[in-house]
């Protein structure tokens, strides 16, 4: 066999491996059915900006391992994750903090914010919940539900908020102070020149095919490895022979246009049922680019059917009890390692990924 490893996927968990295998001197062939490398991340230079392709990928941490790890490859700037939501033409700061009690409800102090959300939330307390929207009522009452909450949960799920289960929203934080940053981690920010630079690093000693799907020629490709890593979607690999499991996707309309700036923030939510799309990103602001044009995303959830990519697994009971049977049989594949949010059907940070990269590596290296 020509390869010690052939990666299956050039995302984080993917180039990770794969640098981490390349570093012992493993020789390792990383494929990926798009036409370039990087996953979800992938960056396109439009307008001299680093666009991100597949939606916001704003890096956070209080990991040190994987932190140091990140910026040994690529330098990160000092980015502060300070979104917005917009609601009826106005604009109420993310997340829930003193900011947006005061544009709700004209409060100044952390009291008055708790005893203001006590007010609200008392109806629906002592109660145990149906439904996501009387899970998120008894956490922060029917002001910050209906307008920051409601819409935008409606339209991520492609369904309403009666009818989604209430242990989609473990908890909604509420924090009393100031301080918009959105992220709780003492590490955040983005690689400078955009995260392509950071996949250039990671895959720069692994032999890369891009346009190459792993089930067009499976039987071909598993016969130039060793060992297979595995970052595609988990019931697929399987065949689908437990039943399909569930995702939701998104669709991105990207769109330049003739002015130095639209917003006047990287990330804007729009938390209303109407318009369809569930935030807009301008990709300068990660960076701070001085450009006399901007460049605009638009992000819709959709509905997950033939030939679309899948983003967000539906971690409900059916599909958790579906997904641990595959697991189990994931468990028990020689020479095969499962991981990315797709490997292991799971939504994680980009950190956690990168974390649980290593850790795979740290096993399969231990003795080395």
């Amino acid at each position: 066999m020509k390869y010690d490893y052939l990666v299956v996927g050039t995302g984080l968990f993917g180039a990770v491996f794969a640098h981490e295998a390349a570093k012992r001197g493993k020789r390792v062939l990383a494929i990926d059915k798009r036409s370039a490398a990087g996953g979800n991340c992938r960056c396109e230079k439009i307008e001299g900006i680093n666009v991100h392709k597949y939606g916001a990928h704003i890096f956070h941490t209080s990991d040190e391992r994987v932190w140091e790890y990140v910026n040994s490859l690529a330098r990160f700037n000092n980015f502060v994750n300070s979104p917005y939501a917009f609601f009826k033409g106005r604009l109420y700061s993310m997340p829930f903090n003193m900011n947006t009690f005061y544009a709700l409800w004209g409060v100044t102090s952390p009291r008055q914010a708790r005893e203001k959300i006590a007010e609200q939330t008392a109806p629906y307390l002592g109660r145990e919940p149906r439904n996501l929207e009387e899970k998120a009522l008894s956490l922060v009452g029917p002001d910050i539900y209906n307008t920051l909450v409601k819409g935008y949960t409606e339209k991520q799920w492609g369904r309403k908020a009666t009818e989604l289960p209430p242990f989609i929203i473990g908890r909604l934080p509420l924090r009393f102070t100031f301080d918009n940053n959105y992220f709780n981690d003492r590490r955040q920010g983005i690689p400078e020149g955009g995260y392509n630079v950071l996949f250039d690093k990671l895959l720069e000693n692994a032999d890369v095919r891009t346009d190459t799907d792993y089930f067009a020629d499976r039987a071909a490709l598993e016969q130039v490895a060793s060992k297979t890593v595995f970052t595609g979607a988990l019931d697929e690999y399987f065949g689908k022979k437990f039943g399909a499991l569930e995702y939701r996707s998104l669709r991105f309309e990207t769109e330049v246009l003739d002015m130095p700036d639209f917003q006047g923030n990287a990330v804007i939510n729009y938390t209303d049922r109407e318009p369809a799309y569930t935030r807009i990103i301008e990709h300068k602001h990660f960076e701070k680019a001085v450009t006399d044009r901007t460049v605009i995303t638009r992000e819709y959830p959709a509905p997950m059917t033939e030939g679309a990519e899948p983003y967000y697994p539906v971690n409900d009971s059916r599909n958790e009890a579906l997904a641990d049977k595959y697991r189990a049989l994931a468990k028990n594949e020689k020479n095969v390692i499962f991981g990315g949010r797709l490997g292991d059907y799971r939504y994680l940070d980009m950190d956690k990924v990168i974390a649980s990269a290593l850790a795979a590596a740290d096993r399969e290296f231990a003795s080395n």
